[in-house]
């Protein structure tokens, strides 16, 4: 699987918040990609330019690969108590960072913001 879906995966998550609608179809995600399936913790952090704008990082392993990638996302975006709730105009420029802790090691994955600066 490639990262650029894992990091679709982020990046709809908060734009089901953003937009108030569901857009992830899970069963569909799961049946081309089984290894989302797995246990897996992960972390997303937001960046807006060089700064951190929202981190959330799985402490207790107990979601899947996918669940646990949109829980994350949402709750960097919208839950991280250091900042206010992401906005519209910030998504739009912000940078996703994923990393998954895997049995194997960790793997980190970075996003473009949709509008470059």
């Amino acid at each position: 699987m490639s990262q650029s879906v894992l990091l679709t995966i982020a990046r709809a998550s908060i734009e089901e918040v953003l937009q108030g609608q569901n857009s992830i179809n899970r069963s569909e995600l799961l049946e081309h990609y089984p290894i989302l399936r797995e246990p897996m913790a992960t972390q997303i952090t937001l960046y807006l330019g060089n700064k951190v704008r929202g981190v959330s990082k799985t402490q207790i392993l107990t979601r899947s690969l996918l669940e646990d990638i949109i829980y994350n996302a949402k709750a960097a975006a919208f839950q991280d108590e250091d900042f206010d709730p992401l906005v519209t105009s910030e998504y739009l420029h912000a940078t996703i960072q994923l990393t998954i802790f895997s049995p194997d090691g960790e793997l980190s994955h970075q996003s473009e913001p949709i509008v470059k600066e």
